[in-house]
């Protein structure tokens, strides 16, 4: 059954440049006869794919490929500019540290408003919090804000929550090169879990050994553009041959 689609997606964004371009500058520039337009560049050009339940893709390609970007299109963070994204069930994006999470509020309580968030009942969702602190180590800081946790405490949460409310589509960012050797161990005897059952998975990895062994797809991504995709092992020796030729 096929569980996301994306139609000729194409997604253009403004420039880091002009992020940092504040108002004042803006007014400034206008009033002196210097304003031009936003520069804005094109991460995605007209992406097809379809991802069907229970496939694990891996995606693939160079440092501002578009990868990350991509995953962000599928979770809806970002909006396409052109095209169309469809996902039928619920997600669970592990994309950036930190990302979904209220800083101001404790560890339990986004613990239970991110499964919220997912679909999941409120006392369902309390009666995990214990067992999603055990994995992420953090039973000491149920009641500590999340501002108050470091980059790693923050990424053991995010992985722990998201993988233990098991949702439809599982969506990771190189989430597994995250902490110290002990949690990544924890974190890949979980996703060995996952990957043995019918969850949807999505990817982006620089680990392409891994992409091989353990994804049944893969998609390479080059400038924002399906450069290759298809069966995982495929696609990667496809990639290297390209990389080490070049």
């Amino acid at each position: 059954m096929e569980v996301i689609r994306l139609d000729r997606v194409s997604l253009l964004r403004r420039t880091q440049e002009e992020f940092s371009y504040d108002l004042k500058k803006t007014i400034l520039s206008f009033l002196e006869g210097r304003y031009r337009k936003v520069a804005k560049k094109l991460v995605l050009d007209r992406i097809d794919f379809v991802v069907n339940s229970g496939d694990k893709l891996g995606i693939i390609g160079a440092n501002g490929s578009g990868k990350s970007t991509l995953l962000k299109v599928i979770c809806g963070i970002l909006q396409p500019t052109n095209g169309t994204v469809r996902v039928k069930g619920n997600i669970a994006p592990l994309i950036e540290l930190g990302a979904g999470f209220d800083s101001e509020i404790s560890v339990t309580d986004n613990i239970i408003f991110y499964g919220v968030l997912l679909g999941f009942a409120h006392d369902e969702m309390v009666e995990r919090v214990p067992e999603i602190l055990d994995f992420a180590e953090l039973q000491d800081y149920a009641l500590v804000p999340v501002k108050a946790l470091s980059s790693g405490m923050t990424a053991r949460l995010g992985f722990a929550i998201a993988t233990d409310v098991q949702p439809d589509i599982l969506i990771l960012d190189e989430v597994l090169s995250v902490g110290d050797e002990s949690f990544k161990n924890k974190c890949k005897q979980r996703m060995d879990k996952f990957w043995n059952e019918n969850a949807t998975i999505l990817v982006v990895s620089h680990d392409l050994n891994f992409v091989k062994q353990s994804c049944h797809k893969a998609v390479w991504l080059d400038q924002g553009k399906i450069k290759f995709s298809g069966d995982a092992e495929e696609v990667v020796d496809y990639y290297l041959d390209s990389v080490n030729y070049s």
